[in-house]
């Protein structure tokens, strides 16, 4: 529920006031700004105006969706089992080595490096240095064959424990405080006074006293599945202040609680969240070996990604009631959506889910699940979350008998074309600088409506925003297609490294079956226009592209002159929004950008609504508008 200010303007209540004197002749000198009956009159204003904002405010901030205070949406949430994401530490992926050089006697060599647990690399984005750290020990054993021309340079490799050559990162300086446990009657609060904190970096030891060496380890509550009498759990939440506590079962319900003296000691990291995204120029200290300090190679593998800011307000206020509807069960498709995307946000922007009954074609007894992984994420950490969502969710939550699918984003790039009319008789700016605004319009509609699951294109909003533009607009229409890239460059490196580790020689060409699918129904063929074109690209050393025949399905391979290279090669399917190309021969250079790219005109222009796992963005350079000047009112005198 919400007042609006107006009603509580002090200037309107006391005119309210001076009304209602009107009605009586006791006080005569209350419309006298200088008299004591006025400044009567502005106490009372004041004490109402004062009273009616604390009573909006309060019934505001009552209700979740109505409050404008942190401190009321994170009370709600908890009320409804919901717990909003703290920051989150970016994390990247490199490779490192320390180079031996001018070697003449292999003795001299160690047998093993050891890069520690911690070791600090530091990186600049926007001119800040940032510090991230190994999260683990790596180690860099002596090659097993050396050269045997004297003086030589070698190469020493850090690996993981299980020989992976990946070493991971993680932004964020490690703290930790030390407590005593309370006894039962005692209000057992453990303040950690940090507001950056990133709560999946907590660790917890309990140890009998400040003299012992060993210790047991407690769980974050919202990671335990199955909690017995034995479980050792505890739970944190944000405070009205931003900082955070932590608290302990009473050791009735929620397992077993830390006794009276016991220490309790809590590790954590400090991070800057998505300010430290981006950096890749990675550089650490020197390695210290055998009385001297060794310089390290690093190459940057992916870049510095899934930093994050604590949950905006806005986001709490929409994920807590779903959080609450899912009731951390995987059941619906919603449920699926809702909490990967409350455990997982600091990787992905946004996530799909549908039901086998729902894909084409069905498959029963799986759900399908598409997750938009967030900028400089490598293909190796999107594993590592697919992994941790098998382990945490479904595995554990889901529904017996119906498995999880991953399916990749499918990104339809729309080529927008604005034609619109202006006013001559307005005083505009230039033509050119309304064409550039209309494109900016253009790009912050798709940039702000769409690039999500399930967000529909309008034709008719978009147009809408760009005939308010100006009052020198008259009108203005726009033709839309549909684009899907075949990744040519891609296709043949995939295809010359299964070559290559089968003893082959690699190709630099395709001569293949292809599809391509589209979010919705496409145009049937017209007599005028081509319902089907693509870029041009090189086959058998030729510039060609493909279009359908007109008034046909059938597709035709043509050179750049519009002389036919191949009548059939293949046709597409209005209904089902598909295009297949037959034995298609493609070189693999010759064309630009990553690929192919294959345009169709959509059977309706005006909504554009993507199911499942398709993503609307724009295509920029395909994409333009162009104004023309309406001159048919202006008279001319003669």
């Amino acid at each position: 529920m919400a007042i609006s200010t107006s009603d509580l303007d002090f200037a309107n209540i006391k005119a309210r006031l001076k009304s209602q004197l009107k009605k009586n002749d006791t006080f005569k000198d209350y419309d006298f700004e200088a008299s004591g009956m006025s400044t009567i009159l502005d106490v009372l204003a004041y004490n109402t105006h004062i009273n009616g904002l604390v009573a909006n405010m309060g019934i505001n901030e009552a209700f979740l969706t109505s409050s404008q205070l942190r401190a009321s949406a994170l009370s709600h949430a908890e009320t409804l089992g919901y717990v909003p994401k703290s920051s989150s530490c970016p994390v990247a992926e490199i490779s490192a080595e320390v180079e031996f050089k001018d070697i003449t006697d292999p003795a001299v060599l160690p047998d093993f490096l050891i890069m520690p647990e911690g070791q600090e690399f530091t990186v600049s984005v926007d001119e800040v240095v940032y510090s991230f750290y190994t999260t683990e020990e790596y180690i860099a054993h002596r090659p097993s064959e050396l050269p045997d021309t004297l003086p030589f340079t070698v190469a020493y490799q850090f690996k993981s424990a299980a020989s992976n050559p990946v070493i991971n990162l993680i932004q964020g300086e490690i703290k930790n405080k030390t407590f005593v446990a309370g006894g039962p009657q005692d209000n057992n609060l453990y303040i950690l006074p940090d507001k950056d904190l990133d709560v999946n970096t907590i660790t917890v030891e309990v140890y009998d006293n400040f003299s012992s060496t060993s210790s047991v380890s407690y769980k974050n509550l919202n990671e335990v599945r199955n909690i017995t009498r034995e479980s050792r759990v505890y739970m944190i939440r944000e405070t009205s202040n931003g900082e955070y506590e932590m608290f302990f079962s009473d050791g009735t319900i929620l397992g077993t609680a830390p006794s009276a003296g016991n220490k309790i000691v809590v590790s954590y990291r400090v991070t800057a969240g998505e300010e430290a995204n981006g950096g890749d120029l990675f550089a650490t200290t020197e390695i210290y070996e055998g009385g001297n300090y060794l310089n390290v190679k690093v190459t940057p593998i992916s870049r510095a990604a899934g930093g994050s800011g604590k949950e905006t307000l806005s986001s709490i206020k929409k994920n807590a009631p779903r959080a609450f509807v899912a009731q951390n069960r995987l059941v619906t498709a919603d449920d699926y959506r809702s909490l990967i995307l409350n455990n997982f946000d600091s990787y992905i922007t946004d996530v799909s889910a549908w039901g086998g009954n729902d894909n084409v074609p069905p498959e029963y007894g799986k759900v399908f699940v598409s997750i938009n992984y967030a900028d400089g994420l490598s293909d190796l950490a999107q594993e590592d979350v697919q992994e941790s969502i098998r382990e945490q969710l479904t595995s554990n939550i889901s529904i017996m008998s119906i498995d999880t699918e991953f399916v990749k984003p499918n990104f339809t790039k729309l080529e927008l074309q604005t034609v619109f009319q202006i006013d001559a008789t307005k005083n505009i700016s230039t033509l050119e600088t309304l064409q550039s605004r209309v494109n900016t319009v253009v790009e912050d509609y798709v940039k702000n409506e769409l690039n999500t699951f399930g967000a529909t294109f309008r034709r008719s909003n978009l147009l809408t925003r760009i005939d308010a533009l100006s009052p020198a607009i008259l009108n203005s229409r726009m033709t839309v297609k549909m684009q899907q890239t075949i990744p040519i460059t891609q296709m043949i490196s995939d295809v010359n490294d299964m070559y290559l580790a089968a003893g082959l020689t690699g190709v630099d060409y395709l001569d293949q079956d292809f599809e391509v699918k589209y979010p919705t129904i496409i145009a049937e063929a017209d007599n005028d226009e081509h319902t089907v074109m693509s870029s041009v690209f090189r086959s058998k050393g030729k510039n060609v592209y493909i279009r359908n025949l007109l008034g046909s399905t059938r597709l035709q391979l043509v050179d750049v002159n519009g002389v036919l290279v191949l009548d059939n090669i293949g046709s597409y399917d209005p209904a089902k929004g598909l295009v297949k190309l037959v034995a298609l021969y493609v070189d693999g250079v010759g064309y630009g950008g990553d690929g192919i790219k294959i345009s169709a005109t959509p059977a309706n222009q005006s909504t554009i609504r993507p199911l499942r796992n398709y993503i609307l963005s724009l295509d920029s350079s395909m994409s333009f508008a162009r104004g023309t000047m309406d001159e048919g009112d202006i008279k001319v005198t003669l």
